[in-house]
């Protein structure tokens, strides 16, 4: 395919899989029980973090956070006592375990006592054309705090060639319109134009069977190739092409 084919044949699939029927099996599901801006930024982030491995799994341990939080993640977060971190013991997601997930509410209490909400930190460092500056940044104010070492892997850093893949999903959720009814778009100071591909194995992999990405490996530096290619195709909103490259490999196994 030319490369204006391979735009019309992605901009199809993204419209078809941007569908409220998305939500049923995605992780985008848990911030969409919330209507408070800072309980959806805090469901959404603790959901993202988690999301990797069996979906199944996935969507049962985010559903078991939010309860963990009593339904109300920015109370919880912003009013727990040292009891309610014992309470959390036992919970465990591949590699996230209890101790991550107790550092992980210190740490969101700090942010939201420092900068009164999630969105007003990540706008301090956002760069013109994406967000991967400041992911970096907010991974050193986010471990700040004293903290086991093991935790700090929990959120990757583009400064280190990551593809950043779950935290650049989590901007998606929060920043991407609404309208089609799977993104909450929440956060109003960013722009999707900032966005950049969540990439993963199937987004990848979709990605250099239609020749729109070439490097191997999925990290920072394929990252940052797709992004030129999927913002020459819609530089106001590249990140849409998530869905079409998502559900070509996921539901259609392209």
């Amino acid at each position: 395919m030319t490369k204006a084919e391979i735009k019309e044949f992605l901009d199809e699939k993204a419209a078809f899989y941007e569908h409220p029927k998305f939500i049923e099996t995605d992780p985008v599901q848990i911030p969409h029980l919330f209507t408070k801006k800072e309980d959806i930024e805090i469901s959404g982030f603790l959901t993202a973090t988690i999301s990797w491995g069996n979906r199944k799994s996935i969507l049962t341990n985010a559903h078991k956070l939010v309860h963990f939080m009593g339904d109300s993640p920015y109370d919880y977060i912003m009013n727990h006592t040292p009891a309610d971190l014992e309470d959390l013991k036992g919970f465990v997601h591949r590699t996230f375990n209890s101790t991550d997930l107790s550092y992980f509410i210190k740490s969101l209490q700090h942010l939201y006592n420092k900068y009164r909400d999630m969105e007003g930190f990540f706008r301090l460092y956002a760069g013109d054309n994406d967000l991967q500056n400041a992911i970096h940044y907010f991974k050193k104010e986010f471990f700040s705090l004293p903290h086991p070492g093991r935790t700090e892997k929990h959120i990757s850093d583009p400064h280190k060639n990551s593809a950043a893949k779950r935290i650049n999903m989590f901007f998606r959720w929060m920043v991407r319109n609404p309208e089609a009814g799977v993104d909450l778009g929440i956060w109003k100071k960013l722009s999707p134009a900032q966005l950049s591909c969540p990439l993963d194995v199937h987004s990848g992999t979709i990605a250099r069977k239609l020749g729109i990405l070439k490097r191997k490996q999925n990290d920072g530096k394929a990252v940052q190739e797709l992004d030129r290619v999927l913002r020459s195709f819609d530089p106001t909103d590249p990140v849409k092409y998530d869905y079409a490259l998502f559900g070509l490999g996921v539901f259609e196994k392209f």
